[in-house]
């Protein structure tokens, strides 16, 4: 009679940080907080060409909801908000710096995307 193998089952903090980190534009954000710094709304949305205002709030709202980055609001006129991350998110470092060397060695570059209208 064969003996019945053990269940294996996904690490649980695995499965929680791709929840959150797993969806598109949260690394991204991250990166770039991590490399401007403090930045301001409008700063953020140049700095991630294709992404939407609204994505970009719910996403904001998500990292700061689970500690990663906090929302400062800059009383104006005009009133402006800005973001940086927490310890936590800068605890993120080392694990990006990995992912981008990784990604480097092992994932072809994508073609550039294409400017203007097609000639």
């Amino acid at each position: 009679m064969a003996v019945p193998q053990e269940c294996s089952a996904v690490d649980q903090g695995i499965t929680r940080v791709f929840a959150l980190l797993g969806k598109r534009w949260t690394g991204v954000i991250i990166a770039v907080l991590m490399s401007n710094g403090r930045s301001h709304f409008a700063e953020l949305r140049r700095s991630i060409p294709g992404i939407s205002e609204r994505m970009l709030s719910d996403r904001l709202t998500e990292l700061a909801g689970a500690g990663l980055l906090v929302r400062q609001v800059d009383e104006g006129p005009p009133l402006r908000v800005s973001y940086e991350l927490t310890s936590a998110g800068d605890a993120l470092a080392p694990a990006m710096n990995e992912l981008a060397d990784w990604a480097a060695k092992h994932m072809p570059e994508a073609p550039p995307c294409p400017r203007g209208p097609a000639a």
